[in-house]
C-alpha cells in the first residue's frame, strides 16, 4: 500500500531523478539503476514520503521512462510524475511548475541521494519553516584541498576550515525559489546558487553521511553496504 502524505503539510518535495548516470556505466537512467533490488528513485522516494508534513512529492523523471517510474511509485507514496529537461536546472523547474497550490516550503532532492534519512527532510524544513528562505544540509570538508593550474602544478592550499560539501534536500521558501527559477540566466550545480544569485543569504544545517550521492559503480557498492 503507498505511504499516504499529509493533506494539512506544508512541504513540497521536488525529486530530480531525470539524469542519464553517465558515470555509473552503461545501464538505464541513474534513478533508475537497482540498489538492493529496487530503483534508487524508489529509494529516495520512500524516504522523503516518510518525512513529516510532506503534501506533496512531483518527481522529474526520464522523458521515456516517465510512465515506468509512475508505475514503480504507485505503490510507493502518492506523486506526480513529470518529464524531466536536458538539465538539473530544466528539471528542477519542470517539477517546480507542476507543484500544487499550498505547501510554501519546497525541497530539492537528488534522486542519487537514495538514502538520506526523513529525519534530514524533517530539518531542512524545520529550518525554514522558522524563517530561514534558503536552508542547505552541509558536512565539513575533511580532505586537504589544494588550487591546481592547467599545467597539473599547485598553487595554493584552501583553508579547509570555512568549506562545507553540501547535499540535498535544499529547503526554500516557494516565492524564493520560484523567483530564483524565473531569473536565473546561468546553469547553476544546484538551486542555493541560484538563490543566491538574488542576493538571497542560504542557511546551513548539518548534513548526513547517508546523503552521500551515488554517481559511480564505487558508490553504488558503498550504498549497497549501507
Amino acid at each position: 500500500m503507498a505511504a499516504q502524505l499529509d493533506p494539512r503539510g506544508d512541504i513540497a518535495v521536488l525529486v530530480v531523478a531525470a539524469g542519464l548516470g553517465i558515470r555509473l556505466g552503461a545501464g538505464a537512467p541513474k534513478a533508475l539503476r537497482l540498489l538492493r533490488g529496487e530503483p534508487l528513485v524508489v529509494h529516495a522516494v520512500r524516504r522523503v514520503a516518510a518525512a513529516g508534513r510532506v503534501a506533496a512529492i512531483v518527481v522529474a523523471a526520464p522523458p521515456d521512462d516517465r510512465e515506468a517510474v509512475r508505475e514503480l511509485l504507485a505503490g510507493v507514496a502518492p506523486v506526480i510524475v513529470v518529464p524531466g529537461g536536458a538539465t538539473r536546472q530544466e528539471s528542477v523547474a519542470a517539477a517546480l511548475a507542476a507543484v500544487p497550490p499550498g505547501p510554501e516550503i519546497v525541497l530539492v532532492h537528488d534522486a542519487a541521494r537514495a538514502l538520506a534519512p526523513p529525519s534530514l527532510v524533517d530539518s531542512v524544513a524545520e529550518a525554514v519553516r522558522s524563517g530561514r528562505a534558503a536552508v542547505i544540509p552541509v558536512l565539513p570538508v575533511v580532505d586537504t584541498v589544494k588550487e591546481v593550474d592547467a599545467d597539473g602544478m599547485v598553487t595554493g592550499t584552501v583553508d579547509r576550515a570555512a568549506l562545507r560539501a553540501v547535499q540535498t534536500p535544499q529547503g526554500f521558501r516557494r516565492s524564493v525559489l520560484t523567483e530564483a527559477h524565473a531569473a536565473a540566466v546561468d546553469a547553476l550545480t544546484d538551486d542555493a546558487g541560484l538563490v543566491e544569485k538574488l542576493g538571497v543569504r542560504v542557511y546551513c544545517v548539518p548534513g548526513s553521511a547517508y546523503a552521500m550521492k551515488i554517481t559511480s559503480p564505487f558508490d553504488l557498492a558503498v550504498a549497497e553496504s549501507l
